[in-house]
């Protein structure tokens, strides 16, 4: 190939790079109803997003409040409309409202290249809303499947990073096994296939006032800069 070939060439990739970049979608998903003011992880999602779109400008993005969403529980219409469905049945107009509910959310997770979950850890786990909303994600078929050898995760291609702050100090061997916020939803990911999503944890800030400020500060920076390069 001559110069001129190899030049122009390397530009045509170079051109298909930049608009597969802009076509890149984010979803930024927000399960905390408090203000960035009185709760760390609404503070980790805003700093988040910021940074974000400085650093991604023609990024299509997309931000789920799930608490102001008021998403329906999973439970048996959504389940029997999703099953029905899925064998040829007949299904009722409640079911199929249910189902599309479902659909809606779960097809925006499939289509999105990128996906950052903000939390906070309450009550040794995530908020209401957040285990609603990945029950929508969890379909057989979609984000796993049943193998022989057991469940497969189908979207292993997935870029994520989960946001999560917890008052008290978790890292300790007595406390690490009740934090089933954070550990919840990397589970669940890992079912999914993701198996290594970037985390970033601002912990112990009641728990050390002293040093809560150190804490808080330190860990946005650390937001920043996950942020900057996702």
């Amino acid at each position: 190939m001559g110069l001129f070939s190899s030049l122009f060439g390397k530009k045509e990739e170079n051109t298909k790079v930049e608009e597969n970049k802009t076509m890149s979608k984010v979803l930024f998903v927000k399960a905390n109803d408090r203000p960035a003011e009185q709760a760390i992880s609404s503070k980790m999602y805003e700093t988040f997003v910021s940074a974000y779109k400085e650093a991604n400008p023609n990024t299509e993005i997309t931000e789920l409040d799930l608490f102001a969403l008021d998403l329906p529980y999973y439970g048996n219409i959504a389940i029997s409309g999703g099953y029905k469905r899925s064998q040829g049945m007949e299904i009722t107009a409640e079911e199929e409202k249910a189902v599309a509910t479902v659909d809606k959310y779960l097809n925006q997770f499939l289509e999105a290249e990128k996906v950052v979950f903000a939390f906070p850890l309450w009550n040794f786990t995530v908020p209401a809303p957040l285990i609603t909303y990945i029950s929508y994600l969890s379909q057989a078929g979609k984000t796993f499947k049943y193998t022989a050898n057991g469940p497969e995760g189908l979207v292993g291609d997935k870029k994520v990073v989960v946001l999560g702050a917890r008052g008290s100090d978790y890292s300790s061997e007595q406390m690490a096994p009740m934090e089933m916020a954070v550990n919840y939803v990397t589970n669940v990911l890992g079912f999914w296939g993701i198996a290594n999503p970037e985390t970033v944890v601002i912990e112990g800030h009641n728990q050390y006032p002293d040093r809560s400020q150190q804490i808080v500060e330190e860990g946005l920076d650390n937001v920043k800069k996950v942020a900057a390069k996702f």
